[in-house]
């Protein structure tokens, strides 16, 4: 009895969570953390190929999952960057200069990655 209040507690928790997440935050958000997750998705399913086959060729495997990585740290900074909570931290960037220099990173990012491949 005393694990089942406990899973309600959890579960009711959850529920909370997603539903003040569904009404409270913006759509510019929540298209951003669409976007994290896919990344996250891309990597997890990168490392889990990489344990199950195996990893050759390296520089392969490793510029995808450091791509994946990047991407999602970027990502991250964009978001909270662009989160309206936040404005007071970052009074002199507007959310169109925070994407400018998420997309500038990402080019960045990714001519490194597509270097280090080979």
């Amino acid at each position: 009895a005393r694990l089942r209040t406990k899973m309600v507690e959890v579960f009711d928790i959850v529920a909370r969570l997603f539903s003040e997440y569904r009404t409270k935050t913006p759509q510019k958000l929540k298209l951003i953390d669409a976007y994290l997750l896919y990344v996250l998705l891309t990597g997890a399913i990168q490392f889990l190929y990489c344990v199950l086959v195996g990893t050759f060729p390296f520089n392969s495997f490793l510029s995808g999952f450091i791509s994946c990585v990047g991407s999602f740290i970027l990502g991250t900074c964009l978001r909270i960057q662009s989160n309206p909570d936040n404005r007071h931290h970052f009074k002199n960037i507007s959310s169109e200069r925070a994407f400018a220099d998420f997309i500038f990173a990402n080019i960045v990012l990714h001519l490194v990655v597509m270097n280090f491949i080979g």
